[in-house]
C-alpha cells in the first residue's frame, strides 16, 4: 500500500523498528526490495536518486515504483532521495511520490533553513512529506568526495536541531555522525553520542544516510539511540554485481534475463538480511 513518510515512520516507531530506505534504479532492485519486505512483513521505503536518472528516468521508473507500491502487501513509501534541484523535486511530486528529501546541506545554515522552509511549504500543500539534512557526510550520494574536512567537523550540531526543525517544518531529519556514502575503504567510526543528544531534543524522526557497510551490532545501536530511517543501497547493488560476475565466470549466459535474475536474487538476499536486522529479528 502506498503511504507517506510520516505514516510509515510512525508505523516503525509503533513496532519499535527502523524503516529501511533503498534506492531502486532498476526493476531488479525494486522487485528484490519489495519481495524482501513482504516476506518479512515490514514497511519499506523505495527511493530514486537524480544521479541514477540516466539508468532509470524519473518519469518512467518513478511511475513503476508508485504502481508497485500501491500493489504491495506491506506499507511502502515512494521517496526522492537527495534532491538538490527544486524543479526535479516537483517532478517527483507530480509523478506521485509521497515523500521527497531536499538536500541543502552543502549551503550555509541560513540558506539551508530558508530554502528548505520554502520548499516544505510547497510540498505540504501537495500532501507530500519532506526530509532534510543538517550536517554533512564526507562523500556525496554517488560516492565522490564532497569535502576535505574531517568527518567529525561535519557532524550535526545538536544545538541547531530544534531551531532548524521549528523554522523549516520538516517531517524527518537526516543527521551526520560518522557514516559515508559508497563503499567504505576503512571501517567507519560512528559517534553514537550525537544521535543520543539529538534524539533527546526532538521527536522528529531521525535518518541515517550511508547505511551500507556497518555491522549488525552498530545498526542495532543506532536504532536503540533513536534512528528511525536507514538509507541502504551500495552493498545491495554490489551483491548483485558480484553474483553476476561469478555466474558468468563459471557458466556461459545465453540471455540477458538469466543474469538479471541472478542479480535480483542476490540483492533480495541482501535486502532481506538487512531489513531483518532493522526489524530486530
Amino acid at each position: 500500500m502506498l503511504v507517506g513518510l510520516k505514516e510509515i515512520l510512525a508505523e516503525g516507531k509503533k513496532r519499535n523498528i527502523a524503516v529501511g530506505a533503498f534506492n531502486t534504479p532498476t526493476l531488479e532492485c525494486l522487485l528484490a526490495v519489495l519481495q524482501a519486505a513482504e516476506d518479512l512483513n515490514v514497511p519499506v521505503i523505495i527511493a530514486h536518486f537524480e544521479g541514477h536518472d540516466k539508468y532509470a528516468p524519473l518519469d518512467k521508473m518513478g511511475r513503476v515504483m508508485v504502481e508497485l507500491a500501491k500493489a504491495s502487501k506491506v506499507n511502502v513509501c515512494v521517496h526522492l532521495d537527495h534532491g538538490e534541484n527544486v524543479d526535479y523535486l516537483k517532478r517527483a511530486i507530480d509523478v506521485g511520490f509521497t515523500s521527497v528529501m531536499i538536500d541543502n546541506s552543502t549551503k550555509s545554515y541560513e540558506d539551508n533553513v530558508k530554502e528548505t522552509a520554502e520548499f516544505v511549504k510547497y510540498a505540504h500543500s501537495k500532501g507530500v512529506d519532506v526530509e532534510a539534512e543538517l550536517g554533512r557526510l564526507p562523500t556525496r550520494e554517488d560516492g565522490s568526495s564532497a569535502t576535505q574536512e574531517r568527518p567529525e567537523d561535519l557532524y550535526t550540531d545538536p544545538n541547531l536541531v530544534n531551531d532548524f526543525i521549528s523554522k523549516t517544518g520538516v517531517d524527518a531529519l537526516a543527521i551526520a555522525f560518522g557514516t559515508a556514502h559508497g563503499i567504505y575503504k576503512v571501517k567507519p567510526v560512528l559517534n553514537m553520542e550525537v544521535i543520543s543528544k539529538i534524539s533527546a531534543l526532538t521527536d522528529t524522526p531521525l535518518v541515517m544516510h550511508g547505511g551500507s557497510g556497518i555491522s549488525h551490532e552498530e545498526y542495532r545501536e543506532v536504532i536503540k539511540r533513536g534512528i528511525s530511517k536507514i538509507n541502504y543501497y551500495t552493498y545491495m547493488s554490489f551483491a548483485g554485481y558480484k553474483a553476476v560476475k561469478e555466474y558468468t565466470a563459471n557458466k556461459d549466459a545465453d540471455f540477458l534475463h538469466e543474469i538479471t535474475l541472478v542479480a535480483q536474487n542476490a540483492m533480495y538476499e541482501k535486502a532481506y538480511e538487512t531489513l531483518k536486522v532493522f526489524a530486530g529479528k
